[in-house]
C-alpha cells in the first residue's frame, strides 16, 4: 500500500473524480534560473505520479487542467513548446497509459490545434477507449465558460431541429452536453501554486467540490502533497444543502 493510500480511512472516503489545475510550472523554473518549458517539462513528472496513484486507489477519474483558453494568449514561444511537450507526451505515455488500462480524454476546444496534433489526439484516444481502469482528461484549449455555452449551442440545435422541446432541458440534459457528460462531477479541486482561484476550470461540474490550495509548485507535487489532499476531502462533510444533523442521519457513524 502506497504512502497516500495508507493515510485514507476507508475507500468510502476517497473522491470518486479529482481535477487538478496544475499551476507553478513557469515560476518553478524562474527560481532554478531555467527556461519556463524546463518547468512545463518537469511537470510530467507529477502527472505520472498521481495517474498511478489514482489508478492504483481506485479514483474513478482524474481531470488535469494542462492549457486554458486563456493561455493561447501568452508569448508565442512558450505556446510553442507547450504544443510541441503536448505532442511529444502523447505519444511516448500512450502505451504506459494502456498498460495501466486508463482511458484517455482530451477535453477542449480542439479546432484551436494544429490538425497534425488532433491527430495525435484522436489516435491515442482510440487506443485507449477500451481500457477500464481509470478515466483520465487532459483539457487542452479548455474554458469553463466556453464549455458552458457550447452546451447550450448544441441543445439550441437540437431545439431547432425539433429533437428537443425546451422544456425538456433540465440540469441531467445540459450536464450531458458538457465535456465531461459522462463523468460524475468533481469532488476534489487540487490547485497548486499558492492561488487561491477556480480560474475558468470545470464552472458546472466544480458545483459542490471540496477545494484544497497547496502552496507547492506542480514540478515540486509528490505522493505526501497528494496524501495530504485526500485526508483534507476525508475530512470533510459534504453537506449538498443539507444540514449536518441531516447527513449524520443519513449516513450515521459505523461502530468499529
Amino acid at each position: 500500500m502506497t504512502r497516500a493510500a495508507s493515510s485514507i480511512a476507508s475507500p468510502e472516503t476517497l473522491p470518486r473524480h479529482i481535477a487538478i489545475t496544475m499551476d507553478g510550472n513557469g515560476r518553478w523554473a524562474a527560481a532554478q534560473g531555467l527556461a519556463r518549458s524546463s518547468g512545463h517539462e518537469a511537470g510530467l513528472a507529477p502527472v505520472r505520479l498521481c495517474v498511478e496513484e489514482c489508478s492504483q486507489l481506485g479514483v474513478e477519474a482524474l481531470t488535469l487542467f494542462a492549457f486554458s483558453s486563456e493561455n493561447w494568449s501568452r508569448p508565442a514561444e512558450e505556446v510553442a513548446s507547450l504544443m510541441g511537450l503536448f505532442f511529444s507526451a502523447i505519444d511516448r505515455e500512450v502505451g504506459e497509459l494502456g498498460r495501466k488500462g486508463v482511458r484517455l480524454r482530451i477535453i477542449g476546444d480542439r479546432k484551436a490545434l494544429s490538425i497534425r496534433l488532433q491527430a495525435r489526439i484522436a489516435s491515442a484516444e482510440q487506443r485507449t477507449a477500451g481500457n477500464a481502469g481509470l478515466r483520465l482528461q487532459l483539457a487542452v484549449s479548455y474554458g469553463g465558460r466556453w464549455d458552458i455555452v457550447q452546451a447550450a449551442r448544441k441543445l439550441a440545435g437540437q431545439c431547432a431541429s425539433g429533437a428537443l422541446r425546451p422544456d425538456q432541458i433540465d440540469e441531467a440534459r445540459f450536464a450531458g452536453a458538457l465535456e465531461l457528460g459522462a463523468l460524475p462531477d468533481v469532488d476534489l479541486l487540487i490547485r497548486t501554486g499558492g492561488e487561491r482561484r477556480i480560474s475558468n476550470f470545470l464552472l458546472w461540474n466544480l458545483a459542490y467540490a471540496e477545494l484544497y490550495f497547496s502552496d507547492r509548485l506542480w514540478p515540486d507535487f509528490d505522493l505526501a502533497e497528494l496524501a495530504r489532499a485526500l485526508e483534507f476531502f476525508a475530512g470533510r462533510e459534504r453537506r449538498f444543502g443539507l444540514t449536518g444533523g441531516q447527513v449524520q442521519a443519513e449516513h450515521p457513524p459505523v461502530a468499529q
